[in-house]
C-alpha cells in the first residue's frame, strides 16, 4: 500500500478486508460474488484503484451491507470519545438553530413581515 494513499481509499480498503474476512471470503470469492475481476478487487484493497459507484454497490451487496458502511472509519477508543464531543457539538448547533428560528419567528410576529 502506498504511504501517500488518500485516507478514504485506506478506509475503504480496510473495510472491504474486514467484511470479507468476516465472511471468510477470499478475494477471488468476493470478486466472483460481486461480479468484478479479482485483480480489480486486489487493486481496490491495495489502494491502487478507486471504485465507481456501481462497483461499490456490487461490493456492498455481496457483503450484505449498505454502501456507506464501506466508507466509515473504524472506531477506536479515541474516536468514541471524539464522537461524544461531536455529539455535544451537534446538540449545541441544534439548540443554536432552534434559538435562531424562535428569534426570527418572534420578530416576524411583531413586525408582520413573513417574507
Amino acid at each position: 500500500m502506498k504511504a501517500d494513499s488518500e485516507p478514504l481509499r485506506v478506509v475503504l480498503s480496510k473495510n472491504i478486508k474486514k467484511y470479507r474476512n468476516g465472511f471468510k471470503y477470499t478475494q477471488e470469492k468476493l470478486a466472483e460474488k460481486a461480479g468484478i475481476s479479482s485483480q480489480s478487487l486486489n487493486d481496490i484493497e491495495g489502494c491502487r484503484r478507486w471504485v465507481s459507484s456501481k462497483t461499490m454497490t456490487k461490493l456492498a451487496k455481496a457483503l450484505n451491507i449498505a454502501e456507506y458502511q464501506l466508507l466509515l472509519p473504524e472506531n477506536t477508543g479515541k474516536e468514541k470519545n471524539a464522537g461524544k464531543s461531536s455529539l455535544k457539538s451537534l446538540i449545541s448547533l441544534k439548540d443554536s438553530v432552534i434559538g435562531n428560528i424562535d428569534i426570527q419567528f418572534e420578530k416576524a410576529m411583531e413586525t408582520g413581515d413573513f417574507s
